[in-house]
């Protein structure tokens, strides 16, 4: 189950429940995957809705992989994702707003 308050989000990932993750290596792995310039930069493109499938993708699988999945992008690809893409957009979305929320 996955815990909020510790950055977690759950996603259905052929028909089982995994839980998400940005840690430091996953962060890591996702600007190598974006070839981003910034996360600020990546985090602002979920806020204004300029993101692309490519984004959701990579965040995913990085959220994934710091949850303990050891599959790859491609994998993900091939996967079939619970409540499919607006689902995955959404759980993404949530994985950025919870890994980079100021402290309360």
């Amino acid at each position: 189950m996955a815990n909020p308050y510790a950055g977690e989000v759950a996603l259905v990932l052929d028909g089982e429940s995994h839980v998400l993750k940005l840690t430091l290596g996953a962060l890591a792995e996702l600007e190598g995957w974006l070839q981003a310039d910034s996360l600020p930069a990546l985090v602002e493109r979920f806020e204004v809705g300029g993101f692309t499938a490519r984004d959701v993708l990579a965040l995913v699988c990085a959220g994934l992989r710091g949850g303990g999945w050891q599959g790859e992008p491609t994998d993900l690809a091939k996967a079939e994702i619970g409540g499919g893409p607006l689902e995955a957009a959404r759980v993404a979305a949530q994985l950025l707003a919870l890994s980079f929320r100021p402290p309360q």
